[in-house]
């Protein structure tokens, strides 16, 4: 099994950046997957962007594409999301999970997750 703990998030301004990690503990990090994902006040848990275990492949949402870097450093244990051009239709929880396999998948298919971090951003 593998624990997860997110950081990075925080208040910033629309146009602004920011960058989420997750450190993994536990189980060896390169056996997962894995992803971002979101959940903004009333709305359903969204996918953001995800990973395979060497950070060959990656996959986005529409909504973040060419704005969201998704990427990982295996030796650190650590998925990162770099944000940049944010709007506050961003504005969310984000989470991380873990999906013990090499390849991406969807969301159900995630089995581990982090206890989530709040980005705000302001118009």
């Amino acid at each position: 099994q593998v624990q997860l703990v997110e950081s990075g998030g925080g208040l910033v301004q629309a146009g602004g950046s920011l960058r989420l990690s997750c450190v993994a503990s536990g189980r060896t990090f390169t056996a997962y997957a894995m992803g971002w994902f979101r959940q903004a006040p009333g709305k359903e848990r969204e996918s953001v962007a995800h990973i395979n275990w060497s950070g060959g492949s990656t996959r986005y949402a529409d909504s973040v594409k060419g704005r969201f870097t998704i990427s990982r450093d295996n030796a650190k244990n650590t998925v990162y999301l770099q944000m940049n051009s944010l709007t506050p239709e961003d504005t969310a929880v984000y989470y991380c999970a873990a999906r013990l396999a090499h390849s991406i998948a969807t969301m159900d298919e995630y089995k581990y997750w982090g206890q989530g971090t709040q980005v705000t951003v302001s118009a």
